[in-house]
């Protein structure tokens, strides 16, 4: 098992790079999900008898690479999952898409319902029963001869929401079939990066930011410029 790529750490907090692959929490696949991998590591790292505590205060779909928050105490976990239930954590998203979205940016609204057995967002422009309400800015900040690059700030946390809205004004993110994209990655995963993270830490009071270098890849590597 590769060690995780920390990119910040504290007493409370830690802040990976996810991999596409990897999982945050336990599913049903069985597969050892990154909360339980970064205990064991920590408490081999630090020499502590059986595993570190590790919280998680958000997720980010298996097939999407980048900022990866999790907490270290009970106390910054409590903290954490206030400061995400409040809008005070602000997170950016590249996503790379096949067509140019029909505004180089704007604001997009939708009403999006969850089918639990599909796994599967549904976006629709009015409330319908049991929707929820979801909203994200995006904006054009590349171009490939093939490829498109948007910078997405989500407004709002919602289950599949920027994959499910960029499919819904026809711009499905590159390899992500569940959306409508036409071929998946060589990867398995989908071009969607989370990119960045800001915030005040809950315990210290200070600002965090965050960034995530893209996955090493060919098109992320172009969009890098790297």
């Amino acid at each position: 098992m590769q060690a995780p790529e920390i990119l910040y750490e504290d007493n409370h907090l830690i802040i990976l790079n996810k991999r596409v692959g990897d999982i945050i929490q336990g599913d049903k696949t069985g597969d050892k999900p990154l909360s339980e991998i970064l205990a064991g590591y920590i408490a081999k790292r630090d020499s502590k008898p059986g595993d570190a505590f590790i919280g998680v205060p958000h997720r980010l779909d298996r097939p999407v690479s980048g900022i990866a928050l999790f907490a270290k105490t009970s106390k910054g976990l409590q903290r954490m999952n206030e400061l995400f239930r409040n809008g005070s954590v602000h997170k950016i998203y590249w996503a790379i898409v096949a067509k140019m979205p029909p505004e180089e940016e704007g604001e997009l609204v939708h009403y999006l319902t969850r089918n639990e057995k599909q796994n599967k967002s549904y976006a629709k422009s009015k409330p319908s029963l049991g929707s929820k309400e979801a909203k994200l800015r995006y904006k054009l900040v590349g171009a490939s001869d093939n490829y498109f690059l948007l910078e997405i700030e989500l407004l709002t946390g919602r289950h599949h929401q920027i994959r499910c809205q960029l499919a819904a004004i026809g711009c499905p993110i590159k390899g992500d079939l569940k959306y409508g994209a036409p071929r998946s990655n060589p990867d398995g995963g989908i071009s969607l990066h989370a990119k960045s993270i800001r915030f005040v830490h809950p315990v210290k009071k200070s600002e965090v930011f965050v960034e995530a270098p893209v996955p090493d890849e060919s098109l992320w590597d172009y969009f890098a410029g790297r």
